[in-house]
């Protein structure tokens, strides 16, 4: 639906053809071998474009489309998209996105179209992830040359707990929380906790209290409690 002009772009196909649909769909996405070869990537696109062609649910159809790219790729050993969001790109040019689809039924289901656009959108989307990689090391570094002047500072501080500060160093208030922490570090709850308090005892954060959870704030003077610890 083109919610601008309240048209219909795409009518899904019968209900009554879904369970054959469905079922053909997911002999595809299992299939390992097969004549003609089909490059996992191009698999995935079309298992991608399947899902919203079909339509086979009343909501979260492109959800289930992306989480199926995914579970493709993943299993086809593409780890690297575990790191990569498409999603956000989409959202971005939401037009660009569905003229892909109309594209593609419009010339007798030619899945070129949405080929083409979803093998730009992997490109952009990994560009984007070796920036972020670039950015972070590039802070991390940072925080890293400041701890080196503090070395017995440093001796005490894990990676988690220099990625901590060098997000405090941009971020002078910001709160942290235990669970924050723990599920940006993907470490149990008991780990975080000694983690924040470690920083909150050395004076490089600032403990206080949300209602009954501990939150951990970024003082305004990092850089100097840091140097004074030299």
């Amino acid at each position: 639906m083109d919610p601008a002009h309240s048209r219909v772009l795409h009518e899904p196909p019968p209900a009554a053809s879904l369970p054959q649909r469905l079922e053909r769909l997911c002999a595809f996405a299992n299939a390992i071998d097969g004549e003609p070869f089909v490059h996992p990537v191009i698999r995935a696109i079309l298992l991608h474009y399947m899902v919203g062609y079909d339509h086979p649910f009343v909501d979260g159809n492109g959800r289930t489309a992306r989480a199926l790219f995914y579970w493709s790729l993943a299993r086809s050993g593409y780890w690297l998209m575990e790191y990569v969001s498409i999603s956000r790109l989409l959202r971005q040019a939401p037009a660009q996105y569905a003229r892909a689809y109309l594209h593609s039924e419009a010339d007798d289901n030619d899945t070129t179209y949405f080929i083409i656009h979803q093998l730009s959108i992997i490109e952009r989307a990994i560009e984007a992830l070796y920036e972020y990689l670039a950015r972070k090391t590039a802070e991390q570094r940072s925080a890293e040359r400041l701890l080196r002047h503090a070395p017995g500072l440093a001796d005490q501080l894990n990676h988690r707990q220099v990625a901590l500060l060098t997000h405090a160093f941009k971020h002078p208030g910001h709160g942290y929380t235990v669970e924050s922490y723990r599920r940006s570090h993907r470490v149990t709850l008991q780990t975080a906790r000694t983690d924040l308090l470690t920083l909150a005892r050395l004076k490089l954060v600032e403990q206080g209290k949300r209602g009954r959870a501990l939150v951990f704030y970024a003082p305004d003077d990092l850089r100097a409690r840091i140097e004074s610890a030299a």
